[in-house]
């Protein structure tokens, strides 16, 4: 994995601080390869919690995560308690490295 345990935890705690305790993220994506260089970060973010704006809450989280982070090319997915299940989320839990 490509990131560093900081990074790792930044990545966390800004989740917890942003959408509360309680969510679960994985890395997916090149940056779960050793061999690769560069790239995006990508993420995805699953939570039982219902938001009735997902769009918000989800530039709130990303804007949260720039700060944190620094500027860094980042795609993040979220999952809350009313989105429907689809291709991408298993892929990314499939292919990724929970944090």
């Amino acid at each position: 994995m490509r990131l560093t345990p900081s990074q790792q935890e930044i990545i966390k705690s800004t989740v917890d601080r942003v959408l509360g305790a309680g969510s679960r993220v994985w890395l997916f994506g090149s940056r779960v390869d050793d061999d690769l260089r560069g790239g995006d970060i990508d993420l995805l973010v699953e939570t039982e919690a219902k938001f009735p704006n997902r769009a918000k809450v989800i530039c709130s989280l990303y804007g949260a995560l720039i700060l944190a982070l620094g500027d860094r090319k980042l795609d993040v997915l979220l999952k809350d308690g009313r989105t429907v299940d689809t291709p991408i989320f298993g892929i990314a839990k499939r292919t990724g490295v929970l944090l």
